[in-house]
């Protein structure tokens, strides 16, 4: 069962390399595939921080990622140890530099998905750009043939799971600190 899932990915994958490719989308993608890059989000991170009218934003933002970093490359990564498809077939061409780590889940897609879940239940404006940026990098990471499909969903799914658990909890955390806060007398 998982090889004819792994042959219906590679079937999409090799789609995406035979009949989307176009030089103006190698380098669109190529370039655009790291604005998500983990580093890139950790900045995106700070600014949100360094800014006093989004600080708690940026804190919200960071302990998401955080989140997705220790499970999604941390724990699931090591425990699947799944190929990315561009180790299965050398013969591809990459237009990015060949990643060292295993492939389920995108942790580019996880990141996003954490980032942008967050920021729109505190903005719900900024939906109209966060998701076709976000579903953007997920396929770029396809495209790029550094991903399976389910690589993405996955990073979609889990992403999804961590960002509502982060606008859930996180609140609560808050509201306790204030509390505590509160209660301390000042020194």
């Amino acid at each position: 069962m998982l090889l004819s899932i792994q042959s219906a990915e590679f079937y999409i994958l090799d789609f995406l390399q035979t009949m989307a490719r176009s030089s103006f989308s190698d380098k669109f993608f190529a370039f655009y595939t790291s604005l998500g890059d983990p580093v890139m989000f950790i900045c995106y991170a700070a600014l949100l921080l360094v800014i006093r009218k989004t600080r708690r934003d940026g804190i919200m933002v960071s302990c998401g990622m955080l989140t997705s970093l220790l499970i999604g490359n941390g724990i699931i990564k090591h425990l699947v140890q799944r190929s990315r498809p561009c180790w299965l077939r050398p013969e591809v061409q990459l237009l990015i530099k060949n990643p060292t780590d295993y492939s389920f889940p995108s942790g580019h897609t996880m990141t996003v998905t954490v980032f942008s879940i967050i920021l729109i239940y505190n903005h719900p404006k900024l939906a109209y750009g966060l998701i076709p940026a976000s579903l953007l990098l997920a396929y770029s990471r396809m495209y790029l043939y550094v991903h399976f499909p389910t690589d993405v969903l996955a990073g979609f799914l889990l992403g999804g799971i961590i960002g509502c658990a982060t606008c859930y909890f996180f609140p609560k955390a808050e509201a306790r600190w204030k509390k505590r806060a509160e209660k301390t007398p000042a020194s």
